[in-house]
């Protein structure tokens, strides 16, 4: 039997395109004049709309008024410029070694994200845009988690049936849009509670049995 893994975040069809893409990054910020409560009304702001940010144009508009969020929360101007400098990404330990052992046996990987059409850029920057199959946004699927079409649109991607998929998610939208596709969903929290607390149980997981 073969499989895809998609993620927050398959496997070949079981192929890692279960996008591990939700569960594999973290945004960092820089101290300094930028307080932490006014980024997170601004990410709160960003993670609503991302699926706005279709192209250039309509990603331009959409940072310009996440820097107004910003700027309200600081009570001063923010320039997108000086935004875009305080936003720092970094992939978690696990996920680039997770992503390699999965594509190794055989799997495809595919990144699910309510993001702009800019993912694969941040991806890139990263280190783990080549450990993937693709990368599937809200912005290009015009619909974002967790309805089902996002879901199906990296399905597609894949390459496989949504039974022979799993998704690897750490939100409450990651749950339900899976299941609402029809797709096994293993729910990650590092902090742990969860169905796995790390990327390398999800390589473990896809191991054959007897192995």
């Amino acid at each position: 039997m073969t499989r895809k893994v998609s993620g927050t975040a398959q496997f070949d069809r079981v192929s890692p395109a279960r996008a591990l893409a939700f569960a594999t990054i973290r945004a960092t910020f820089e101290d300094g004049a930028f307080t932490e409560r006014a980024f997170r009304a601004e990410m709160s702001f960003y993670a609503a709309n991302a699926q706005r940010g279709r192209d250039a144009a309509s990603l331009a508009k959409l940072r310009e008024e996440s820097a107004a969020i910003l700027a309200d929360g600081l009570g001063r101007p923010v320039s997108v410029a000086a935004m875009m400098d305080a936003i720092r990404f970094e992939p978690y330990p696990d996920a680039l070694p997770a992503l390699t052992a999965l594509r190794e046996r055989g799997l495809r990987t595919v990144c699910i994200s309510n993001w702009d059409y800019e993912l694969d850029l941040v991806l890139e920057r990263i280190g783990l845009a080549e450990a993937l199959d693709g990368i599937v946004t809200s912005a290009a699927a015009g619909a974002r988690k967790p309805d089902p079409a996002i879901f199906a649109t990296a399905l597609a991607v894949a390459g496989c049936e949504a039974g022979e998929a799993i998704h690897v998610g750490d939100s409450d939208e990651d749950v339900a849009g899976a299941r609402a596709a029809g797709i096994d969903v293993v729910r990650i929290d590092r902090e742990g509670g969860a169905d796995v607390s790390s990327l390398a149980e999800i390589v473990e997981r896809m191991e054959p049995e007897g192995r």
